[in-house]
């Protein structure tokens, strides 16, 4: 827990670091000390045992027979994923790129799939002769990777990922129902599904997936149910059971003032019902969840340093060497409609009495003003030489982010 003093309010992110004489810890290394052995700011780190804790906690809110993936869009790299890969059943990837991470893990091929719209020939070709499972996108992919493996002389496994006619109320970012370009839109997949059956493939299951970052419980396992009520409607209609049922994840993580952390009490009943419903018609079926933010997510701070303080007409700006280039998302320009801030503190001043803070805004050095880290936000006073950190900086950081942007340097990792 963090030793920041109680009378102000403290983002739960902050307390899954311990702070010690001030500074932040990060894997047990005080931040000044891990900027030095860094080398540079700006960066992003990533602690080892907020990682294994995630998944500890989840596995134990999950019936044993639920296998776990991670999905790597969340976070890619490749130390990160490496360390995961020894915690989850199996790992998700939505590029080839990602799939190269993903096999320098180890991991079995078959414990792999990818997913997205739009593969590439070269995606199919590579993906297929690697041995990892495609989850097709549309009939047309699914005819596209049958004659690839017929020129390879491979078959492939194959997946349909299927656009449902519900989505996960609530959600950030929904992916399912209506039209999408995501899937395989429910009432067409029967036909699919027969159609596969003539190809030279092996099927492998379902990929059903209705949207994400929700902190409700209730709607995820709504969303849950439907999954499963899906699937088991697809089999009643075409007789083809599915050898696997990924029904997606959806799991959300607090980013603003006033979000709580999801509760999953409930979770693991809800889910060994539904378990022990499918056996009784689909004794075979592996089911798995999939989920990327919610499990690395809060393990991740991006740190940044002040580089100037400046005071503009009454307002004081800390002008750092950060921003948007390298976390977008911390900017408010990655899917959000009114800009919001994540949690920030100074991370060498941690234990900072009220007497000792101020409003602040937090900048970077580009010539825009979206480049902003932190609006009116109060903050530890600072002085140039201090670690800024935005925490629950773990997912869609610096790989959904315009590195290239003003050609500044760009953002270094580490997993410590």
């Amino acid at each position: 827990m963090s030793d920041t003093p109680p009378s102000r309010p403290v983002h739960a992110a902050q307390t899954l670091f311990a702070s010690v004489d001030g500074c932040l810890q990060v894997g047990g290394i005080p931040l000044p000390r891990l900027a030095e052995r860094v080398g540079a700011t700006p960066f992003y780190a990533y602690d080892r045992q907020v990682l294994s804790a995630r998944v500890a906690q989840l596995r134990a809110a999950l019936p044993p027979e639920v296998r776990l993936h991670y999905s790597v869009k969340a976070n890619p790299m490749p130390a990160l994923v490496q360390h995961l890969a020894g915690l989850v059943d199996g790992l998700d990837v939505a590029s080839a790129g990602e799939m190269a991470v993903a096999l320098d893990t180890g991991i079995a091929p078959r414990d792999v799939s990818f997913a997205g719209p739009g593969k590439s020939d070269s995606e199919l070709r590579r993906a297929i002769a690697a041995g990892v499972c495609l989850h097709a996108e549309s009939a047309l992919e699914v005819e596209r990777a049958a004659a690839t493996g017929t020129q390879l002389g491979i078959r492939p496994l194959i997946a349909l990922r299927v656009n449902p006619a519900f989505e996960l109320k609530g959600s950030g970012m929904r992916m399912g129902g209506g039209a999408k370009p995501f899937g395989i839109d429910a009432e067409a997949v029967p036909a699919v599904l027969r159609r596969l059956a003539e190809l030279a493939v092996d099927y492998r299951g379902l990929h059903i997936f209705s949207g994400s970052q929700s902190l409700k419980l209730d709607a995820i396992m709504e969303a849950q149910s439907a999954t499963f009520e899906l699937a088991l409607a697809l089999f009643e209609e075409t007789g083809m059971a599915p050898p696997q049922l990924n029904i997606g994840g959806g799991f959300g993580i607090p980013y603003f003032p006033g979000e709580q952390p999801l509760a999953l009490d409930g979770l693991k009943e809800h889910l060994a019902g539904w378990v022990a419903r499918l056996r009784e018609r689909l004794p075979d079926t592996e089911i798995m969840i999939e989920l990327g933010r919610y499990l690395v997510g809060e393990a991740g701070v991006y740190v940044a340093r002040v580089i100037e303080r400046k005071e503009s007409r009454g307002q004081v700006f800390l002008i750092t060497d950060g921003g948007l280039h390298h976390h977008l998302a911390a900017s408010g320009n990655f899917g959000q409609v009114i800009r919001k801030n994540y949690p920030v503190a100074i991370g060498n001043r941690m234990d900072a009495g009220s007497d000792a803070r101020e409003t602040v805004s937090v900048v970077g050095p580009l010539c825009t003003p979206l480049d902003l880290l932190a609006e009116r936000m109060e903050l530890a006073r600072a002085e140039p030489g201090d670690l800024v950190v935005v925490f629950q900086s773990g997912a869609y950081g610096k790989s959904a982010s315009p590195a290239a942007f003003l050609s500044h340097p760009a953002a270094a990792e580490v997993l410590v």
